[in-house]
Formats: C-alpha cells, structure tokens, sequence
C-alpha cells in the first residue's frame, strides 16, 4: 500500500504501491471518501481501511502518515510493483495538490505544521533574563519554573491556483507556538511566550521529466516563502524579523529530505535582535521516516557561513489506537541548542516534551 508522509514542505510516499489502474477518473474526485472507493476499483483491490478515516486523508507532525497498513506484507522497495512512479507522484501531490488531478480549489484550510499539546514540557535552563543587542536585559518579574506546557497550532490555506507557472500555487499559512506555565498555579498560569508566524509560500511542482534524481530518489517539489515571525511584546522582550527562503523536497521509499536555506531582510534601525541568524541559523535540514505505524523526524538548523550554533531537534508519534493512526497519536520532541522560542533565540537550552498530536485534515 502508498504511505504519505509530509514535513512542513515536503510530500512523500513510503512503501509500494499496487498496480496502475485506469485513475483518470479518480483524481478529478474531490471528496476523500469516494476518491478512495474509486481508486479500490480502479485497481481492482480492497483497501483496509481499519486505520484510515477518510476524512483525514493526511496527518501528524509535518510528518503525515495516510493509509498505514503494518499488517499487511508489501512488496521490497528493489522490486516495486508496475506504474509505482505514476502513483506515487499521485498520491505524494495530495498534501500539496501538486497535479491537476489533486486541485481542490482555494481558500480550503487544511493543517500545515503540527498541531500538538505537550501537557509535559521540560527544559535544562529557563532563560529568567531575556536580553537582545538593542533592547537589553529584561527585569526577571516571575520565578518561572523548568517544567511548563507547549502548545502549536498551524493551518494554510491556498490562495491563487495556477499562479505564474503551471500548476504552482500560492499558499497563506499561520503557525503559533506558545510556552505555558501550566503547572505553575502559584503565579497564576502565565504564558511565559507566544510566537506567531504567518507565512506565504509559493508551491512549484517538479515538472515529471525532471522529477528522477538518481537511486529511486525523486525531486517532488520547490518552494519559495516569504515568513514574518514575531512575539507580540513590547521592550525589552520585543523580538521579530522577516525572511525569504527556498525550499527543495526528495524522497526515496520510506525516507523523505527537505532543505531550506533562509535570507534574512534588513529591519533598519528599529530592529529587535540583529544577531538572531548567528544563533538560529539560515539553513535547516529535516528527514522524516515512516516505518510503520511510527513516524520520525529529525530536524538540525545550522548557520551556512559558520557551525557551532543552530539546534536539533526531534519529533517522533505513535498511534493511541493502533487501529487507528490517523487518530490521536503520541507525541514527543527534544529540542537542544539556541532558538526554541523567539524569547530565547541567544539562549541555550535542552527540552523534552510529550503529549498528543491534536487536529489533522
């Protein structure tokens, strides 16, 4: 059976997939439901679809898994079966309607990055003295404790169709990412900080000639953002900037690349952090895996011009039910190096959080 997985920007299929079937008809079927029931037909198969809810045909980290079936055998990735190029450009165009095929229209939100609660969230050093070049050190008010709760939710939401090349799209989306002080009741549970980050984001498919790179990995797409992020806050805590990237998204069987490289723009006088890339970075690399009802992915940001800052970071899930593994999945992340909130982009720190991943469509 075809896996999909995304990160962020990339879509991707792991596992083989069944043979080519006449899919002409299945692909201009906007419902997920009845799309699903076309291709069993067309394919002359029945798809288990114990784990499947069909109205969430993807899902989980930026790492997505959809028809996940660990039971059933499938065919070595060295022998695929007959058409798998076609279907897996197919079903890879579903997160990002990348083929005529896959077009949904515009202004339907879906989600983007992961949506989780992590109820438990532990840090090595809480930064009580948030600093910046230009803004300076800010008073430390609150005694805040190690172990807090991190929240995200993150949604797009394409909003041109067929822009400027063929196919390509334009997309709006909206992340927001905040650092609780759930536990801490004594000081009435105050957000220590929130970050929000809206984003446009220009899909270019990768025209099918082009596509095969070399050793079954395939180029699935290019991407070019423009990202605004910012924490709301005024002084002394104040941090924001703005920056351009490209992005490139391959994959080849169960493992998925994409690489972002990252400009900043210049913010003049009135700038917040003018040392942020030093820390943060301008290049970030994450690979997914997904092989089964787990998902995995890591994700290291580095500076190109010189190492020895930057973070990684990991993100792993695992179905409640197994059942179900488009449902409510486990979530764990560790973060460690500079970056992991706006607040503390000069700041060092390892954390580790667990919790549920929350809605996916």
């Amino acid at each position: 059976m075809c896996r999909l997985l995304s990160i962020g920007v990339l879509a991707m299929t792991a596992g083989p997939c069944v043979a080519q079937g006449d899919l002409s008809s299945c692909r201009r079927e906007a419902d997920d439901a009845r799309r699903l029931a076309c291709y069993d037909a067309a394919l002359g198969t029945e798809f288990d679809r114990s784990g499947i809810d069909p109205a969430v045909p993807t899902a989980a980290l930026g790492l997505r898994s959809a028809a996940v079936d660990a039971e059933r055998p499938t065919r070595p990735a060295a022998s695929p079966a007959p058409g798998q190029d076609e279907m897996l450009a197919a079903v890879a165009g579903e997160t990002w309607e990348l083929g005529p095929e896959a077009k949904r229209g515009t202004f339907i939100v879906r989600t983007y990055q992961p949506n989780f609660v992590l109820p438990a969230h532990w840090t090595s050093s809480v930064n009580l003295a948030p600093s910046t070049p230009t803004r300076g050190t800010a008073p430390s008010a609150l005694r805040y404790k190690s172990v807090n709760a991190k929240i995200q939710i993150s949604l797009r939401t394409k909003v041109v169709e067929g822009l400027l090349l063929p196919q390509a799209d334009l997309w709006f989306a909206y992340t927001q990412r905040s650092l609780w002080q759930f536990w801490d009741t004594q000081q009435s549970s105050p957000f220590r900080s929130t970050d929000y980050q809206p984003e446009a984001i220009y899909v270019i498919p990768t025209p099918r000639p082009l596509a095969p790179l070399w050793a079954g990995w395939h180029w699935r797409m290019t991407q070019l953002g423009l990202m605004h992020q910012s924490n709301g806050q005024s002084g002394a805590l104040s941090r924001s900037w703005n920056r351009v990237y490209a992005a490139a998204s391959v994959d080849r069987g169960e493992l998925g690349l994409v690489l972002r490289v990252f400009r900043r723009l210049n913010d003049g006088s009135n700038d917040d952090n003018p040392d942020i890339a030093r820390y943060v970075g301008d290049a970030e690399l994450a690979a997914a895996w997904l092989p089964g009802l787990a998902t995995a992915q890591v994700t290291w940001r580095t500076r190109l011009a010189s190492a020895g800052r930057g973070s990684i970071q990991w993100d792993l899930t695992y179905p409640v039910d197994r059942g179900r593994p488009q449902g409510l999945r486990w979530y764990v992340q560790v973060f460690s190096g500079y970056g992991e909130s706006l607040l503390d982009y000069n700041h060092r720190q390892t954390s580790v959080g667990t919790g549920l991943t929350l809605f996916q469509f």
